[in-house]
């Protein structure tokens, strides 16, 4: 077993061991338990207090639904002006225009719905205002929306019958001060220690070893990266996204941005069990995901160390395995593990350019994409795979 596949196994054991005690805590947030966060309850209550919520009130699944889409709405259109009028707002020292209506349109919605297309570059598409306010604000709210209306499926799943299924704002407010934001400060704080750029200057101007003057990007990098990845969110700060070195600078990083992603979706998945007190069912929900999972992963990892049998008989080498598109610091296996996972959990980041893998390859990847249901994105993997089976396995009677 060569150093790259041990990799692999050492990310996805790190990701198990610390999702199944993450689970755990989860579930004693939205059951309303003592927990380690539980000093953020004077911050959660001057919100409540400032929305005019009350938050102890149990709401209707048709209650939280209008929540939902009402908050939802107040962000698209907050989101639309930030990015309309990027252009002259604060924040902006490299000088990047406005977005057009149909381009704000299309990032607005897509990143409040936790897609993130992207049809801009982070470079030159938005400011740094944009970035942080406008963008980074929808990727923590959109995964916050999403660990809430798993919350009200869990506790749709604890009753036979019931109308009272908790409260839709006590379970997104919790979301992101006591899951969401912690984790992003960890993150973000392991990135800055391995060198990603955390600035609000304009672009540096560095001389190449060529003579030639370049601009290089930089930014508020360090803050957006974290919620991109725990939120599965996927959207980049830069064009390239993790590719590129500044925002995934090496395979520390390139660790903490697979575990990152991973973790909420898998751990969401124990938070089920321990929620309902059912552990045997979340234990065998995982063994499910995970079968389907190493059906396309193990075979994408395969084919890239491999290499594309075409260019080998051109007299390539491909003993480092199909390499075109993909970083040397990351390697092949490395990044044939993260367009699986970046798929299978609906985060779409990626550390490689996907249309350059194996054919096969990217017909797992489109596989991951459809099914969304091994293990899928926060809290709505749960929502997809536990409304299939709730039914047969929690009430077989």
């Amino acid at each position: 077993m060569n150093t790259e596949i041990l990799g692999i196994v050492f990310m996805f054991g790190l990701t198990l061991l610390l999702a199944i005690p993450f689970g755990r805590y989860i579930a004693k947030v939205y059951h309303g338990e003592k927990s380690l966060l539980d000093f953020m309850a004077p911050v959660e209550n001057l919100f409540y207090r400032i929305s005019g919520i009350n938050a102890q009130r149990e709401m209707t699944w048709k209650e939280s639904m209008v929540a939902l889409l009402t908050i939802n709405m107040v962000w698209f259109l907050f989101a639309m002006f930030i990015l309309m009028a990027q252009g002259w707002l604060p924040l902006n020292p490299d000088g990047n225009p406005s977005m057009t209506a149909d381009l704000a349109f299309n990032t607005a919605i897509s990143f409040m719905v936790n897609c993130n297309l992207q049809h801009y570059s982070g470079e030159t598409g938005v400011t740094y205002l944009s970035q942080l306010v406008g963008l980074m604000f929808l990727q923590f709210v959109s995964a916050a929306t999403g660990l809430a209306a798993a919350a009200i499926l869990f506790n749709a799943l604890k009753e036979r019958t019931t109308d009272k299924l908790g409260n839709f704002y006590n379970y997104f407010v919790k979301s992101l001060t006591r899951i969401l934001l912690p984790l992003s400060v960890v993150v973000a704080i392991i990135f800055l220690f391995n060198g990603m750029p955390m600035t609000l200057e304009g672009k540096d101007t560095i001389t190449s070893m060529q003579g030639d003057t370049v601009q290089v990007s930089t930014g508020p990098v360090a803050a957006f990266v974290p919620i991109k990845h725990i939120g599965t969110n996927g959207g980049g700060y830069f064009g390239t996204n993790s590719a590129h070195p500044f925002e995934n600078p090496n395979y520390l990083t390139n660790i903490v941005q697979q575990v990152a992603q991973f973790i909420i979706p898998l751990a969401m998945v124990f938070a089920l069990g321990f929620y309902l007190k059912k552990r045997k069912f979340s234990w065998m929900v995982f063994g499910v995901m995970t079968v389907g999972f190493l059906c396309l992963v193990i075979p994408n990892i395969v084919m890239e160390q491999q290499g594309n049998p075409q260019i080998a008989q051109m007299g390539v080498d491909m003993s480092s395995g199909a390499m075109e598109g993909k970083e040397v610091r990351f390697g092949a296996a490395a990044s044939a593990y993260w367009s699986i996972l970046t798929t299978v959990i609906s985060t779409g980041s990626v550390n490689s350019f996907h249309d350059s893998f194996m054919p096969l390859s990217g017909m797992n990847q489109m596989l991951a994409m459809m099914v969304n249901g091994f293990y899928g994105g926060v809290g709505v993997g749960m929502l997809i795979f536990s409304s299939s089976l709730s039914s047969r396995f929690l009430y077989p009677d």
